[in-house]
């Protein structure tokens, strides 16, 4: 399966499909996913699968590990026409989004989205883009190959932390169930856990690989924020890199102009994460928490796992009154 972005001089009008920046496994999957969702729908080969960065590792792992080939790097989205996935805030889009025709959206996250057009858009509260869209071939009757199943498995199993987040639903556990019997996955347990293994080998990354590899931005009345998350089997692994962790996440903060940037990494086996924080209101962040510590740039919350249903809420509650 290859994905070209076509030349100009074809004439032939294209649809973007593509995730946020820092692209993760869930982003990545949906675009590929969707354009060929679309393309089956309308019978037709316009709708191609872009990326809006480089892939971390779970993502490259994955797509070698089902022969699907890398979608290409959408360096601007202006002038073009394209649909979103696994995002719908314009601060985590691609380049150029302000002057893009954006067609669609297809997402799972808070809605902060503003068109001058009437598009379609849908949202759906579960656990993963990947969970709608791979909704969308069982309604549709439309066959998923083995590949293309074991992609959706793994991103769903990335997004709800095997099933263990918060944001997990009926829906992708329904949907979990069907796809690993289609991907001929017998212990999708297992399966997850393999990619998250993966996920957690950090030791040939650099610091500041390892916070970009799944951050995003927030923009709330405070200032922005970005709030980056790792998962990890063991904590332990990151015990020697917290202080040059810091130094990166207090650079981050100084050179882009955030107003806190902040590190969270989830250990997926005792369900709780460490957060190392850099920002002009660290207090304010261990309040958010109910910490009590005199380390106000690194503390431990249990039960902890989620940006999106427990970290990202509870930031937007108190910094964008």
């Amino acid at each position: 399966m290859n994905f070209k972005i076509q030349n100009s001089k074809f004439k032939i009008i294209m649809i973007y499909i593509i995730g946020h920046k820092s692209p993760d496994l869930d982003s990545v999957v949906s675009a590929i996913i969707y354009a060929i969702y679309k393309n089956k729908l309308n019978d037709v080969e316009e709708y191609l699968p872009c990326v809006a960065g480089e892939l971390n590792k779970e993502t490259v792992y994955i797509l070698n590990k089902f022969g699907i080939s890398f979608p290409e790097v959408l360096k601007t989205a202006e002038s073009k026409n394209i649909i979103l996935v696994d995002h719908n805030e314009k601060s985590q889009a691609v380049d150029g989004i302000e002057k893009a025709n954006i067609a669609e959206v297809i997402d799972h996250h808070k809605v902060v989205f503003e068109c001058s057009n009437p598009i379609k858009f849908q949202v759906e509260p579960w656990g993963a883009t990947c969970t709608i869209i791979a909704d969308l071939f069982f309604k549709n009757n439309f066959e998923l190959s083995n590949a293309e199943a074991g992609l959706l498995l793994s991103a769903i199993l990335v997004d709800t932390v095997i099933t263990k987040s918060p944001t997990c639903t009926e829906k992708d556990k329904e949907i979990i169930e069907k796809l690993s019997v289609i991907a001929d996955i017998v212990d999708w347990k297992k399966f997850g856990m393999e990619i998250f293994k993966v996920r957690a080998s950090v030791s040939e990354l650099s610091e500041k690989d390892i916070i970009k590899s799944d951050f995003k931005d927030f923009v709330f009345k405070a200032g922005k924020f970005g709030i980056g998350q790792v998962e990890t089997v063991d904590l332990a692994d990151f015990e020697n890199r917290k202080i040059e962790l810091l130094k990166e996440l207090k650079n981050k903060k100084e050179k882009e102009n955030y107003h806190s940037v902040v590190l969270f990494i989830t250990d997926i086996i005792k369900e709780g994460s460490l957060f190392l924080v850099s920002s002009d209101e660290s207090v304010k962040i261990t309040e958010i928490f109910q910490v009590k510590t005199d380390n106000k740039e690194e503390f431990f919350v249990s039960g902890i796992i989620s940006r999106k249903k427990q970290v990202a809420p509870k930031f937007d509650e108190v910094f964008n009154k």
